[in-house]
């Protein structure tokens, strides 16, 4: 670890000037958060003498020796950007997945344990999450990987329906191949969203893959298929008024599929509106030794009804069972608030958190916290319901003999103990007494050394490794990680998770729905017949003055508190983004005057605390939050960043169809007099008066008239590659009443608030998702859709707040400049344009090294006493002299901390120590 104190002693000189030298180079935070979700963040060496640990925010894999006394922390390997998942393919070869960077790390480690260096560098799909071993002598690398990319040498096929969106990558370790980013044996398609947790069975001949986002086979019915009138007249479930007599705004309807027919929350059937099914794969099973890996045929290559969010997967050694950690959304059921409608249960009651048993053909749920009783609330927290419950349950560990299952309770701060026995009997009797409490919060994974009877568990919120004596059921020791994170993520980041102290029951939190601060593909009936009808203050587009003075086209604007189903958002990118929700009812718009950026309604620091009332009304707690908690929630939330966009050219080009659309987007202009932009800003400077503001990314915080039922917030447009996968859904408009049965789809909720539209252009049903396209007169003819498709194009390839680049590694090594060089000309040219700052970190001449570019060609060594070097000596330094670099694009102003000053004290990490030798690295061509 290294001791900020040295600063003071090398003297404030050395500060001053590294601090000038920074200036030019950082224009941004020297830390970015992207609240990445870890899956497998821990391993043991095989011969258990190490044990391997992700620190996430640090983009480093820390190194403890382990041993009869405890662990000692021995040294730390640079990554990529996001570690989230370890696997040790040998005592000295340990393989690191780099959730932001797309990349797995291939760490050489010493012999003595103290260090190591990434040897290799391999490029996959977006968003990998996961990795194990398995085959013949568990020689191939499993990993999990979105179903996109712009490493992945495929067409992800975003507008074709029957494609899955998961993928699990296999490699031969033995045998990476020469090119770039590796050659995979295979890359495994999978039916299903977005993939995460591994399994493996212990002989390595099976492998089990999950979907993250699985669903629960709910979808909507759109609100134009609902009849008018209410429940009465065959339409939205009462009740249809809220308290005061106020009709109900006329919505979309929730519904679920049950293998044949689409039922709402009464029975009622709307399969005649839902011309597609749900099949709902959650695992898939997949034959390791097969030439290449495949999917196992037939039925028995998948399980369904597994869970909503599935988290990470164990397999019992003795019985092959395997135990998958999980929620379940209820959102079958309907309303925030008190209550006293009929019908009216939400509250308290969001998710149940599951490990779900899968056996021969069997699938069977097991509801770790049975004791509640959802009928009674809101008890003050803690209570002693609540300090027997277990929140969202991540990693999991099982004893060699199959008796024992250990499980990380991420929202709980403790270790569920359960005999696989009593659980998969379902007899099991939740129990402080089987439960281990941690002093770090938020566990997520969890490695059992049997050995020395011993549990080592990482802690997210402080991010720390914990050991746990299992014959005691005591935590004995807690070792932090190095963090950069600020006090604010880390004092803010428990309001997020910790259920214990977000809800009555201790079982839910913000983020049993916002998943690592994302979403949850599910659309939620949030309503409250208990609540008032409240005035809608938030600005509005403005249009032409003969359709009315503030663009409402007479609409109701108001918020009435029975909204409807509504699709989750994201808590990423919320700054700079105005009012929040849909509907942008979390809001200060009465704080006036409204100017951006961050007064009146374009206070998203104000808006976000609006959300206060939610820990009573839907969590079930007996009090909201203090003010000071509150704040400290709000600094979170408002850092947590969208990862750049992964459909977008690397160089952040644009191609001739995306340029298209987006040419349409800014330029074309309609019956309102602007084009999609007027309302959809990107990224522009602020209007005249209100300062030199930028950062949008289809919204700029206005309201605006819209062709749904409620007046909606202009939505922000960054994630519409995350909500590909449903198609098929019918509206009575177009060229026919409904689409042709479109058959098994990924998804059940896509685009628009409620979820109800599945794709940005609707080609069967000449449904498009914006009526502007239509009034902007675009024919129904080839050369017109070919138009619209150019839109959808480059809105799934939509401006988000970091170029596409950030995240994107290669590792030069003396052999492979030639494969090489042309990504590390890439990675220079877009340092230069400012998308990223760039960085290297590896060794050379036998020396740990980081270097930080500072364009032009030059590189600034992290030792304060050598000269700048330049990029041609960089290279030939690594061929000459046996060297290893990898070279990562890092979020702006976070280049000198990632590259050559780790805790930003002032002295280089070369320096650090007092052993500052300065050795001569890079002889050639200085």
């Amino acid at each position: 670890m290294k001791a900020s104190s040295t600063a003071i002693r090398r003297g404030v000189s050395t500060v001053i000037l590294t601090a000038m030298l920074f200036t030019s180079v950082a224009a941004a935070a020297p830390y970015t958060l992207f609240e990445s979700g870890q899956v497998r963040p821990l391993a043991l060496s095989p011969n258990g003498a190490l044990l391997f640990a992700a620190n996430t925010p640090d983009n480093r894999l820390e190194i403890f020796q382990v041993g009869s006394s405890g662990l000692v922390h021995r040294g730390s390997v640079p990554v990529g950007l996001e570690p989230v998942a370890v696997a040790a393919r040998s005592n000295d070869e340990v393989w690191v997945v780099n959730h932001l960077s797309d990349s797995v790390s291939v760490v050489r480690i010493d012999g003595n344990g103290t260090g190591g260096a990434v040897v290799r560098t391999l490029l996959v799909g977006d968003e990998p999450r996961d990795i194990v071993f398995a085959g013949p002598g568990k020689r191939r690398a499993f990993i999990t990987a979105a179903h996109r990319g712009q490493n992945a040498p495929f067409d992800p096929q975003l507008t074709t329906e029957g494609i899955g969106r998961a993928d699990v990558w296999v490699f031969d370790s033995e045998n990476l191949g020469g090119s770039l980013g590796g050659s995979p044996l295979t890359i495994i398609p999978l039916f299903s969203d977005t993939p995460r947790g591994l399994a493996v069975t212990p002989d390595g001949s099976r492998v089990y893959a999950a979907a993250f986002h699985s669903g629960n086979r709910s979808s909507v019915v759109h609100e134009s298929l609902v009849p008018n009138g209410g429940e009465a007249a065959g339409g939205v479930p009462g009740p249809n008024t809220n308290v005061q007599g106020v009709p109900a705004t006329e919505v979309s309807v929730l519904v679920r599929y049950n293998g044949q027919d689409w039922l709402d929350v009464l029975g009622r059937s709307w399969t005649a509106q839902m011309p597609f099914s749900l099949p709902d794969k959650d695992v898939f099973a997949i034959s390791a030794t097969a030439n290449p890996p495949v999917q196992v045929a037939g039925p028995s290559g998948f399980y369904t009804g597994v869970g909503t969010i599935l988290f990470n997967m164990a397999v019992n050694p003795v019985s092959g069972k395997v135990y998958v950690s999980n929620t379940e959304g209820r959102n079958d059921l309907r309303f925030e608030g008190p209550g006293t409608f009929a019908g009216s249960s939400l509250r308290g009651h969001t998710h149940e958190s599951r490990i779900t048993v899968l056996g021969a053909g069997s699938v069977t749920p097991r509801h770790l916290n049975k004791h509640i009783d959802y009928s009674v609330c809101c008890a003050p927290v803690p209570n002693a319901e609540s300090e027997k419950s277990l929140a969202q349950p991540l990693g999991m560990a099982v004893t060699s003999n199959g008796a024992t299952l250990y499980v990380a309770a991420f929202g709980s701060s403790k270790l569920g103990v359960y005999s696989t026995a009593a659980l998969e009997s379902d007899t099991f009797v939740p129990s402080t007494a089987n439960q281990i409490q941690l002093t770090g919060g938020g566990p997520t994974g969890v490695v059992l050394d049997e050995a020395r009877g011993r549990l080592y568990v990482l802690t997210r919120f402080d991010n720390s490794v914990s050991v746990v004596n299992t014959t005691t059921k005591q935590e004995v020791a807690h070792l932090p990680m190095y963090s950069p994170e600020p006090a604010s993520i880390i004092e803010g980041r428990p309001f997020l998770y910790d259920a214990r102290r977000s809800s009555s029951h201790g079982d839910s939190s913000c983020g049993s729905c916002h998943i690592f601060g994302d979403f949850d593909s599910l659309t939620w009936d949030l309503g409250n017949p208990d609540g008032e009808v409240k005035a809608n203050l938030n600005p509005v587009v403005p249009v032409l003055p003969e359709f009315g003075p503030d663009g409402t086209f007479g609409q109701d604007t108001s918020f009435h508190p029975m909204k409807g189903p509504l699709a989750t958002q994201s808590l990423r990118g919320m700054a700079n983004q105005g009012p929040m929700h849909w509907r942008g009812d979390r809001t200060a718009a009465d704080t006036a005057p409204s100017l951006q950026p961050n007064s009146g309604v374009y206070d998203e620091a104000a808006a976000f605390k609006e959300f206060n009332p939610a820990f009573m009304d839907l969590l079930g707690r007996s009090a909201q939050l203090t003010p000071e908690e509150m704040d400290k929630f709000t600094h979170f939330a408002l850092q947590v960043m969208y990862p750049p966009n992964p459909i977008r050219n690397l160089d952040n080009s644009l191609t001739p169809r995306q340029q298209a659309g987006r040419d349409f987007f800014m330029e074309t202009t309609s019956f309102f007099q602007g084009s999609c932009e007027s309302c959809h800003r990107v990224d522009v400077n602020a209007n005249p008066g209100e300062g030199p503001f930028k950062g949008f990314f289809g919204t700029d915080g206005k309201s605006s008239f819209d062709a749904e039922p409620l007046f909606p917030k202009v939505p922000h447009l960054r994630n519409m590659y995350q909500k590909v996968g449903m198609f098929g859904a019918g509206f009575p408009f177009g060229n026919s009443p409904a689409d042709t049965f479109l058959g098994d789809q990924v998804r059940g909720i896509g685009f628009n608030s409620d979820g109800a539209i599945p794709t940005l252009f609707h080609f069967n049903s000449g449904f498009d998702f914006h009526p502007i396209f239509n009034a902007v007169g675009i024919p129904d003819s080839p050369e017109g859709f070919a138009a619209k498709k150019n839109m959808e194009l480059y809105m799934l390839a939509f401006e988000s707040n970091l170029a596409p680049i950030v995240g994107q590694q290669v590792t030069l090594t003396a052999s492979n400049a030639v494969v090489a060089g042309p990504r590390i000309d890439l990675l220079k040219a877009r340092a230069d344009a400012s998308e990223c700052d760039l960085v290297a970190k590896g060794r050379v001449s036998g020396h740990d090294v980081g270097l930080l570019y500072l364009g032009s060609g030059q590189f600034k060594l992290d030792r304060q006493a050598l000269p700048h070097v330049s990029d041609t000596a960089v290279r030939q330094g690594v061929a000459q002299h046996g060297g290893v670099l990898t070279y990562t694009c890092t979020p702006p102003g976070s280049g000198p901390r990632i590259g050559i000053d780790r805790d930003l004290d002032g002295v280089l990490d070369g320096d650090e120590g007092g052993t500052a030798s300065s050795p001569v690295l890079f002889r050639t061509a200085r």
